[in-house]
């Protein structure tokens, strides 16, 4: 049995499970989850009744066979991140808080969806942590998750620039930042084109969320990277293993590497897509997932790894023209939470 399958075991020994918290406690791609779905019911291990997913006996015999069992391992203190904050963070996530009451929702159009505002200020205190909040200028590639905001609600950076293509996000933030007065300047500008000369090696740290395919995770990497000032520069940015499959991950590190840059960190599930009201969930009936399985949505199963990036040579871009973004970009064989 494969490592995927001893934790479909382990899971499923505490008894019958939502389709969705099985899928949030492996991590095989949504594909591969759905063959091994398909696989398991054929081998006559467990059958879905209505969303859950229930051990044959067929099944059973194989837990007590192998032994497995379930036990909850991770902090319940930090949401298994390893980060929690203090006073200081805690008044500037009230505040973000906040701001996040109003926020625009997410746009199908433009495959948004925000993290949680908890994981929003672990990021945050990522970046402290690591020193890359204080005193420096930092550069946002897309920020549904106005990370901008709660960064520089901490009074520590010295100045932060956001791109998007969404003018509602753009406006959202500019007027948020004025009424704050945070050093936050957001500006539309369209990633398939290189960036404003303004904008290019002008920051000490770039996060971006990118699209999880190939040649969506070179664009909008390509596009932190040339914002960069040089050696010594960091990137951060979010990536799943549902729609990254380990061959994936191999292929965008060894991108990595060719760009100048040694992967320091990867903090695997940081960072979870809640359910809330305006995310990207409410459009679920677009998700190839959720149409193969059938079912709603009934717990919060996309989950990101969060990297750190830091350039050891001059960092280079691979993109440094136009890009078209077409279907190539947004999805692949794996986008199977990517709305169709």
């Amino acid at each position: 049995m494969d490592r995927i399958g001893k934790q479909w075991l382990q899971a499923l020994a505490q008894g019958p499970l939502s389709v969705y918290r099985l899928l949030d406690m492996q991590d095989a791609s949504l594909p591969e989850f759905f063959r091994q779905l398909q696989d398991w019911q054929e081998r006559g291990w467990i059958q879905l009744e209505g969303g859950q997913v229930v051990l044959t006996e067929q099944g059973q015999a194989l837990v007590r066979e192998w032994g497995a069992f379930t036990e909850d391992v991770r902090c319940p203190h930090c949401r298994g991140t390893g980060y929690q904050w203090g006073p200081r963070l805690e008044e500037a996530f009230q505040k973000y808080l906040e701001i996040t009451r109003s926020r625009p929702s997410a746009a199908a159009q433009y495959d948004q969806g925000f993290i949680s505002p908890e994981g929003v200020m672990q990021r945050v205190a990522f970046l402290y942590e690591r020193g890359d909040l204080l005193g420096s200028y930092i550069f946002v590639v897309g920020d549904d998750d106005l990370l901008s905001l709660a960064a520089a609600l901490t009074g520590l950076p010295k100045g932060i620039t956001v791109i998007d293509i969404d003018e509602r996000l753009i406006r959202f933030i500019n007027e948020w930042a004025q009424r704050e007065g945070l050093p936050v300047e957001a500006r539309v500008v369209d990633v398939q084109h290189a960036l404003p000369q303004d904008l290019q090696g002008r920051f000490d740290v770039f996060v971006t969320d990118p699209v999880e395919t190939l040649p969506g995770i070179e664009l909008f990497l390509s596009r932190g990277v040339s914002a960069l000032k040089g050696e010594g520069g960091v990137g951060y940015f979010g990536l799943t293993t549902l729609e990254a499959s380990r061959k994936k991950w191999y292929r965008i590190q060894r991108m990595l590497h060719e760009m100048g840059f040694v992967i320091t960190d990867i903090r695997r599930q940081f960072n979870v897509y809640p359910q809330l009201e305006g995310n990207f969930f409410s459009y679920q009936e677009q998700l190839p997932i959720v149409r193969e399985l059938g079912v709603p949505i009934d717990h919060d199963w996309y989950k990101s790894s969060f990297y750190r990036i830091e350039a050891v040579e001059h960092p280079k871009p691979r993109v440094t023209g136009t890009r078209i973004i077409d279907e190539a970009v947004y999805r692949d064989d794996e986008s199977w939470a990517t709305p169709y």
